[in-house]
């Protein structure tokens, strides 16, 4: 926590007065874009982009993953509209590293650093690392595990239902009868797997999702849903994006596993669609305790004791986070096609949040 003070420190009594002397009165929203991109550690990440001197020199990659995090910080809903401001305001342009309107790069520009980000998943390794370096050797209390629907400008792909095995007859089977094995279940196998295997099993196509909200109605929507784990403090440390139909358990144990690679829990909170018994013993081969709401399917439901239910209402966390996240952070405005574009998108978002999330705890 040291080395996050000392950020704090240098941003507080060094940044914002120099910036003051230099550009014009920095706004609220100037001084978030600000404390964001100093704890992203941006120039470690952009080295792989540098100009090695072959060819035509490029636009500087490292002002236009700044000006995508403003794009983020600012809500713009698309990247012309980010382009236009940064030519009419002189202090976020100076700070995303240009001095002149005229260097601001054109929407081709943009479109084809943007596809370089998604393509290599820059946003999510600067999450990563982020966690990694100020969250990692802290105690977490509870993580909260929960999803949200991402509605996406794409045409949702259809897929085919697997067929189902043909029926044998009632009864007890013949002697020396071949009796074919049931195919086991995607969430029985993920146990057994390695997270590399579990995410590139889970689909990430555009397709439609259904699922009930809070008043028992069921809602639609084309596009894509984003897993998310939170820790205390409203802070997000691992997503995972796949196509809207995909139910919410089946992302549990590669979220669980990422999760166990960056921070270190106590608890694992989750709702009633993450309740199996292959998520409650993964949970506790890592350590934790899993608590996690009944589903009574076809019994009755078991209530919480007092002690459990008053811990579980930390989950909230997470449902905070996802709607911050689609209220102020641009998950509502996706206007890329593609799971890697779509999720270069929503991330540029997460580690917005998760950077104003970490300097919160500081004040």
């Amino acid at each position: 926590m040291s080395t996050l003070f000392d950020v704090w420190n240098t941003i507080q009594t060094q940044l914002f007065p120099s910036f003051e002397q230099q550009l014009d009165p920095l706004s609220d929203k100037e001084r978030e874009f600000i404390q964001v991109v100093s704890l992203l550690d941006l120039p470690d990440h952009m080295k792989a982009y540098r100009w090695r001197g072959f060819g035509r020199k490029r636009k500087s990659r490292l002002a236009m993953a700044k000006a995508f995090v403003a794009k983020s910080v600012y809500k713009f809903e698309t990247t012309d509209i980010l382009i236009e401001y940064l030519k009419g305001c002189r202090n976020i342009r100076r700070l995303c590293g240009w001095e002149l309107p005229g260097q601001v790069p054109s929407p081709p520009t943009f479109s084809r650093a943007f596809t370089e980000f998604a393509k290599d998943k820059l946003p999510q390794k600067i999450h990563e690392a982020m966690i990694k370096k100020h969250c990692g050797h802290k105690l977490a209390g509870h993580i909260s595990r929960d999803s949200t629907a991402i509605e996406s400008r794409e045409k949702p792909i259809k897929t085919l239902a697997p067929k189902a095995a043909p029926k044998g007859k009632r009864g007890r089977p013949r002697k020396n009868a071949v009796v074919v094995p049931k195919p086991r279940k995607r969430v029985e196998l993920q146990a057994e797997r390695s997270l590399e295997e579990n995410l590139s099993d889970l689909p990430t196509t555009c397709n439609v999702g259904t699922k009930k909200n809070s008043k028992g109605y069921k809602t639609t929507w084309i596009g894509y849903k984003l897993h998310m784990d939170c820790i205390d403090g409203d802070i997000p440390v691992s997503t995972i994006l796949s196509s809207a139909s995909l139910h919410d358990s089946q992302a549990a144990i590669p979220l669980a596993q990422m999760s166990s690679e960056r921070v270190t829990n106590l608890y694992d909170l989750m709702d009633a669609a993450y309740d199996s018994p292959e998520i409650h013993a993964f949970s506790k081969s890592l350590g934790h305790r899993p608590i996690i709401d009944n589903n009574p399917r076809r019994g009755e439901k078991i209530l919480m004791d007092p002690a459990t239910k008053s811990r579980f209402a930390q989950r909230s966390s997470a449902e905070r986070v996802n709607s911050n996240l689609k209220d102020n952070y641009g998950g509502r405005n996706i206007r890329v096609k593609g799971a890697s574009k779509v999720m270069a998108h929503l991330m540029f978002g997460v580690v917005s949040i998760t950077a104003i999330q970490i300097f919160r705890l500081l004040l």
